[in-house]
């Protein structure tokens, strides 16, 4: 019978913390060891001594935080396998950005999965998910709601044909962005793209350690004002929110939050995260014995396998 360890990672105030491997994952403050599933700053974070992640994630980490000694990074490929103290652990393709990794933990006979943040939709910009079967999945659950179904992703871009002016497009700038940028090239392939200046180098990391190439400008000023009403200008959160009262352009932010399409000429709801049938079809797949839940509320998934599957909230541990 497995002995699944109730203390197995828990939430400290630095972040999710292994004792029995004496590592984090995801910290958000200094710590001796951390592994990061991510480039996002949500996720990824400077200061620590010793850090596992991808290539890319690494790569993304010294792109934003060039103080963090080069030293410091432990580079390890999907599905190589690595040991801290008596516990093994194997980055698994998350399918959120590129590089991004599930971390599979094996620790006397017992596997717990922790997915980061992670996607089934189909994103030709990075690795596609892969499904591995363990005995806890430790699960996000940004969208653990069956209110949130994500529509088709090719659907919400092909609203931009439609428009009669130059866009000014709202979007995260890692990831998302890039992510944006090939569905517009594929599928909108009148539409130029032009990208902020603080967009430009996740684009030009995503040519180098990319899927693909992807198609953009830099963006020029006069370039949306003369020609025709065919850009579409990729701006990041804070520039977006600035353009408030921007002419002569159609606004929209690309999100999953119904809260993020208010206010906006156009609704384009393109998520990075798993919606609540996703959630559901990969807990089939994965066949936990128990789901730990972060990253969200987990109270509906709860409730939803009532008698059927433990779920609970990860511990806290202080």
């Amino acid at each position: 019978m497995l002995n699944i360890l109730s203390d197995f990672l828990v939430r400290k105030p630095e972040g999710y913390y292994c004792q029995y491997g004496d590592f984090y994952i995801d910290a958000l403050l200094p710590v001796s060891i951390d592994v990061v599933s991510h480039g996002h700053g949500d996720h990824a974070r400077p200061g620590h001594t010793t850090i596992y992640s991808t290539a890319v994630t690494a790569a993304i980490m010294r792109y934003r935080y060039s103080q963090q000694p080069q030293s410091s990074y432990r580079t390890i490929d999907f599905q190589h396998a690595f040991q801290i103290g008596p516990v093994q652990l194997t980055f698994i393709p998350a399918g959120h950005i590129l590089g991004s990794a599930q971390i599979l933990m094996e620790y006397k006979g017992v596997r717990y999965l922790y997915t980061g943040d992670y996607k089934l939709q189909e994103d030709e910009t990075c690795e596609r998910i892969e499904i591995v079967q363990a005995d806890v999945l430790i699960t996000e659950c940004t969208f653990a709601d069956p209110e949130v179904i994500h529509p088709d992703p090719i659907d919400e871009i092909k609203k931009l044909n439609d428009q009669p002016f130059n866009i000014l497009l709202g979007t995260y700038s890692l990831g998302k962005a890039q992510r944006l940028t090939d569905l517009i090239n594929k599928h909108c392939p009148d539409r130029r793209v032009l990208v902020h200046h603080g967009i430009l180098p996740l684009h030009r990391i995503y040519d180098d350690m990319g899927r693909k190439k992807l198609t953009y400008e830099q963006y020029n000023r006069r370039e949306m004002k003369v020609g025709e009403p065919n850009k579409v200008y990729m701006v990041p959160p804070m520039t977006f929110n600035s353009y408030i009262r921007a002419t002569k352009v159609v606004r929209a932010f690309a999100s999953g939050w119904k809260r993020l399409q208010q206010h906006n000429d156009l609704s384009l709801y393109i998520s990075d995260h798993v919606d609540w049938n996703d959630i559901l079809f990969f807990i089939k797949e994965v066949k936990p014995q128990e789901v730990w839940t972060l990253h969200g509320d987990g109270r509906i998934l709860k409730q939803y396998f009532e008698g059927q599957l433990a779920v609970r909230d990860i511990f806290l541990s202080l």
